[in-house]
């Protein structure tokens, strides 16, 4: 049974990395570094490639600054295997996670030593394949959804969908991996409608993890549960009568691909990586919130500084092909109060702002700002591309476009990486010609000015270590 499908006709040509932000104040074991003579440092890590003669070259480039000047990969920086996603945990390590699909590599980590120098550590992972990612507490954790045990097949021999969790311990260097034969990791039925869901995105906050609960429709387990009782009276054709579809589209025979219930939005709330305590919550002023390319859910709840949760919805099943399957909702945003567990009666259309316009990303900045990745054009038009940024003020409900930005059909791509430093974003940006650079983004007035310039073909993101 393949899993963990993804929209059709999303065009956007992003770069690999990632980084999520941790809410926790747990105290995580500094690196050991490898003796020396120089004092406690600090440095940037750009992970870097060039491409020449067909061949691709990873580098880790290292710089003590990031506002201004030129650096090359022209020996220079760590040579490595590159990496599915980027993450840096709390300016102390750096992972780059690569899922074990095929001959993808391995997943290693990198640390500064106390000479400033870039060094690889000594362990490494078989990461399974995963679908979002996140810090919590001192893991990083890589999540998927997929099929459960087999003694829990049914008389098809269909078994139901479980969660695949794994977490990176990253100061001891080990990997543990959840046992799917333990209930609390079921997806199937997730949301009490037969649905199976997946989960998009990791906030840490109060110790706790929230996470939106993506509903993907019917596993081949529950369109057959209870002789169908979870189809939807009218939607018995949008079962499938046998296998097709392709990569990350594929599909099976007897399953509803696609969720039946586009005008909602669910946050899991659990106690801690186990699982083992959950509060669902719902809202119905925004469709399912997560962002959407290829095999990645990106997340799209964050936590304000004031402790406040905001979510974003980019509505993408807009752009399903059903009618029944369409969302009616416009992209916006809803939120969870400080020192709540539900939602309040906040809410702000997006749309009415960008020119009907969604987005693809989002990170948040400082105070209550956050950057967005803007699509180009609405879901209703062809050939939509995420190639600009918008900064949003959630006090104020007021999204502006950011400027100082090179023409946007002169981006091919945005790091996905951004770092945060001084309230302000930094993030890579990659051209169809010239050199990529980073650009630093001023939340307060949505401004862009062009830092340091890389002499390689793309930069997938930007992050600091200590």
């Amino acid at each position: 049974m393949k899993k963990n499908h993804l929209l059709i006709g999303i065009t956007s040509a992003l770069l690999a990395g990632g980084m999520f932000i941790s809410c926790s104040d747990n105290e995580i074991p500094a690196p050991n570094p490898e003796p020396g003579t120089g004092d406690a440092q600090s440095a940037f890590i750009i992970p870097a490639s060039v491409t020449a003669s067909g061949n691709t070259t990873n580098v880790l480039l290292t710089a003590e600054s990031i506002d201004e000047g030129t650096i090359t990969t022209q020996n220079n920086g760590l040579v490595n295997d590159g990496a599915t996603q980027w993450v840096f945990y709390k300016n102390q390590y750096l992972y780059g996670l690569t899922y074990n699909q095929g001959n993808a590599g391995d997943t290693r980590s990198y640390v500064l030593n106390a000479d400033g120098k870039l060094e690889t550590r000594s362990q490494s992972y078989k990461v399974k394949r995963f679908t979002t990612y996140g810090i919590y507490d001192k893991y990083i954790m890589t999540l998927s959804s997929g099929d459960g045990p087999t003694e829990w097949a049914d008389e098809n021999g269909y078994v139901p969908q479980s969660f695949l969790v794994s977490c990176l311990d990253v100061a001891a260097e080990t990997k543990k991996d959840n046992d799917t034969k333990d209930k609390n990791y079921l997806s199937e039925n997730f949301l009490g409608n037969g649905e199976y869901v997946t989960l998009a995105g990791i906030l840490e906050h109060n110790s706790k993890i929230y996470s939106v609960a993506v509903p993907m429709g019917l596993s081949q387990y529950g369109t057959k549960d209870g002789n169908g009782k979870w189809i939807l009276p009218g939607n018995e054709d949008l079962v499938k009568t046998e296998s097709g579809g392709s990569n990350s589209s594929a599909y099976e025979k007897d399953e509803l691909l696609w969720t039946q219930y586009p005008d909602s939005c669910w946050v899991a709330i659990f106690n801690d990586e186990t699982f083992a305590t959950k509060k669902i919550i719902k809202t119905g002023k925004i469709s399912y919130a997560c962002g959407r390319f290829k095999s990645q859910y990106y997340q799209m709840i964050w936590a304000a500084d004031n402790g406040d949760i905001y979510v974003f919805s980019p509505s993408y099943a807009k752009t399903m092909t059903d009618p029944r399957q369409q969302t009616k909702l416009p992209a916006g945003v809803v939120r969870i109060p400080s020192g709540s567990e539900d939602f309040d009666d906040y809410y702000c259309n997006i749309e009415e702002q960008s020119n009907g316009k969604s987005f693809l990303r989002s990170w948040h900045i400082t105070e209550d700002y956050f950057l967005l990745l803007m699509y180009d054009r609405p879901f209703s038009e062809t050939g939509y591309t995420a190639n600009q940024l918008a900064v949003f003020k959630a006090g104020d409900k007021k999204l502006t476009y950011v400027t100082g930005l090179p023409s946007s059909d002169l981006i091919s791509g945005f790091g996905s990486t951004p770092h945060i430093e001084n309230g302000n974003a930094y993030i890579a940006v990659t051209l169809t010609d010239g050199d990529p650079a980073i650009y630093k983004i001023n939340p307060a007035n949505a401004s862009a000015t062009k830092g340091v310039t890389v002499k390689a073909t793309q930069i997938s993101g930007i992050g600091k270590l200590k």
